[in-house]
């Protein structure tokens, strides 16, 4: 199969040769049909991300990025187009093996934390790991550990409900990364929050890409992702409208890619 090759050098995040793509998107469409109309998300999506990238997924309300991040994390199936993790085609796996992959390599991060009620903050985050059968004493212990890394080792046995938001989030993340994913999908991951418990969850989101390496994607409104992630792709009615580095960008407050937000 050709490789797609539509993001040039200039966009890429450095010129090391040892980069390598970790998702790839060719064609990729997604329609959604109710009764006799169809809507088109996605409309031709190509791209690459590279190993260890903090990317920005930006656009305007219904432009097709929270689309595009449920495609790229197996969420929901595409249309036409392919979707490859690792050079694997994802469309070409089997139920079960996709969800070894979403398990295994992929970690979530929602706008509305989706974290489960009756649950206490450990039990939250270790649940993903009964799924990767690992050991209980190891995921308790790799639990709190997390917990630690967001903060929140000492309210590991409160529930949702006894958190703030930003706390809820914390134990979002922690739970995000409980099977130690390569990838990690964020969509919208600040819209709740206000702006100083929002520059905490950024925080430690840049931790993560840069101390383990995580290859981070976030589709987002907040322009505070600008001063921490290294390539912006912007998506304007289902189609990739520009891809850039983060020192190409020039933006006026109150606008991104001149309109205004």
């Amino acid at each position: 199969m050709r490789r797609d090759t539509s993001i040039s050098r200039k966009t890429m995040p450095s010129d090391d040769a040892t980069l390598r793509v970790i998702i790839r998107t060719v064609g990729l469409t997604k329609h959604y049909q109710v009764k006799n109309v169809v809507t088109e998300a996605l409309r031709g999506i190509d791209v690459e991300i590279y190993t260890g990238e903090f990317i920005s997924v930006m656009g305007p309300s219904g432009s097709g990025k929270s689309t595009f991040f449920n495609m790229i994390g197996g969420l929901d199936g595409a249309t036409g187009g392919r979707v490859f993790i690792d050079e694997v085609d994802v469309a070409q796996l089997t139920a079960v093996e996709l969800a070894f992959l979403r398990c295994r390599k992929i970690g979530y991060i929602f706008q509305s934390y989706n974290l489960i009620t009756y649950m206490t903050a450990l039990e939250n985050v270790t649940t993903p790991m009964a799924f990767a059968d690992v050991p209980p004493d190891e995921a308790r212990h790799r639990g709190m550990e997390l917990l630690e890394l967001v903060g929140l080792a000492d309210r590991w046995f409160h529930r949702p409900i006894e958190m703030s938001g930003g706390q809820q989030q914390r134990v979002a993340i922690a739970r995000s990364m409980a099977n130690n994913p390569s990838i990690l999908l964020c969509d919208e991951p600040t819209a709740n929050l206000d702006l100083k418990t929002g520059s905490g969850i950024l925080r430690i989101l840049r931790q993560l890409n840069t101390d383990r390496g995580v290859t981070i994607i976030c589709a987002t409104h907040d322009h505070r992702m600008l001063d921490i992630c290294n390539r912006l792709i912007w998506i304007r009615d289902g189609r990739v409208d520009r891809i850039a580095k983060r020192d190409e960008v020039h933006i006026e407050v109150g606008t991104i890619g001149g309109e205004q937000q």
